[in-house]
């Protein structure tokens, strides 16, 4: 089919995305519309040529490459006075790394590097550019999560995944309290409810084994 030949693809995108810009300006030029769509319609052509090349990783990276691009102009368009974009590059760029790295990726070691490197990146941006409430623990709480799972599901120690997972948690909550609202303790809350994970693990899988 003709929607899925690159050639077409490209003329397509750029006679819509000049029928927009015409729009734009003929029926509200003051407010620039036309870029949100424009970056849309500009996915169709790079991931045909890419598939159909079977190009995935350079898909990855154009993509990549291209959403880093929109973000930063939708950045510099409305709020230039905050530099929110730069909170999304590092993030992004992980999607190309990954695919190139292919199998390596679901090794403990690249999981390490790239929890430590994303905690340091949105570390540095706390102290140094918005410094005004240390929001860096949530990236790194998400991050975390990557080299712990992927350690428990190579060895299969999904019990000891829960005890530590649960420990996780518990360390995240009591930090976000402490920070946040020191004077309320509401951590209590949310740890109770995940003590019932390594719980539930012990006594109805764990210790079932060990009946039988």
């Amino acid at each position: 089919m003709k929607k899925f030949d690159p050639g077409f693809a490209i003329a397509g995108c750029i006679m819509s995305i000049i029928f927009l810009m015409l729009v734009n300006y003929l029926t509200s030029s003051q407010y620039v519309w036309f870029f949100y769509p424009s970056f849309v319609l500009l996915l169709w052509p790079i991931g045909v040529y890419c598939v159909k090349k079977g190009k995935h990783k350079q898909l990855a990276l154009s993509y990549s490459v291209l959403l880093i691009a929109f973000l930063t102009v939708e950045n510099f368009l409305h709020s230039p006075q905050y530099q929110w974009s730069i909170l999304t590059i590092y993030p992004i760029f992980w999607w190309p790394i990954l695919v190139y790295l292919e199998k390596r990726a679901l090794t403990l070691t690249v999981a390490l590097i790239g929890s430590s490197t994303t905690i340091f990146y949105y570390a540095v941006l706390n102290v140094f550019l918005f410094p005004q409430h240390p929001w860096a623990i949530y990236p790194a709480f998400v991050v975390l999560w990557w080299p712990l799972a992927i350690y428990h599901a190579k060895r299969k120690t999904f019990f000891a995944f829960s005890l530590h997972a649960t420990l996780l948690l518990t360390l995240f909550f009591i930090t976000v309290n402490a920070i946040s609202s020191p004077g309320e303790i509401w951590a209590v809350y949310p740890i109770f409810c995940a003590l019932w994970w390594p719980l539930s693990m012990y006594y109805f899988v764990y210790k079932r084994r060990l009946i039988k």
